[in-house]
């Protein structure tokens, strides 16, 4: 038989996949080796170690997620408790609290607004009062009997006084 240099049966996939295996089979072997000299013990051991550790943090983790999830104050927050089994049937009672709450609210601003209103008004009945007194006042110094005589002297108008004094009548 004569060595064909044109035609090679394998093909370049082929002797990818033979080196390949070749370098896998060589990492084994080093492997087995390491393992029976006692080399890769601490290395087995560490990984191990890890892996043990990554699986205790990821179920801390998840463990902490859902008692996060779990937790009604949480689902109040994020709304979820809204879709909850069972508690659709609340939702009426739902609506009608939070009506009462937005009715409240209402009513205090109504009630604000009115007690700000009362008390202006309460304001401006003292300065009335207040004013209506000083009137009062005016009134009774231009009404007394010395404050007469004296108007009728400026215009020239003499006031005689009666002799006898006046009868008081009571009904």
């Amino acid at each position: 038989m004569y060595p064909d240099h044109e035609f090679d049966p394998i093909t370049p996939e082929e002797e990818a996949q033979r080196a390949q295996e070749a370098e896998f089979a060589r990492r084994v072997r080093r492997e087995v080796l390491r393992i029976e000299r006692g080399e890769a013990e601490e290395e087995i051991r560490a990984d191990l170690e890890r892996e043990a550790e990554e699986k205790a943090e990821a179920e801390e983790r998840e463990r902490r997620e859902r008692r996060r999830k779990a937790s009604t104050f949480w689902q109040l927050f994020s709304g979820t408790i809204l879709v909850r089994e069972g508690v659709s049937k609340y939702y009426p009672y739902m609506l009608s609290i939070a009506g009462m709450f937005f009715l409240s609210i209402a009513v205090m601003f109504t009630a604000l607004h009115l007690d700000m209103k009362y008390t202006r008004l309460e304001r401006e009945v003292q300065i009335l009062r207040e004013r209506s007194i000083r009137l009062q006042e005016q009134r009774y110094s231009r009404t007394t009997h010395s404050a007469i005589v004296e108007r009728l002297r400026e215009r020239g108008i003499d006031l005689n006084d009666p002799s006898a004094p006046g009868e008081i009548i009571e009904n």
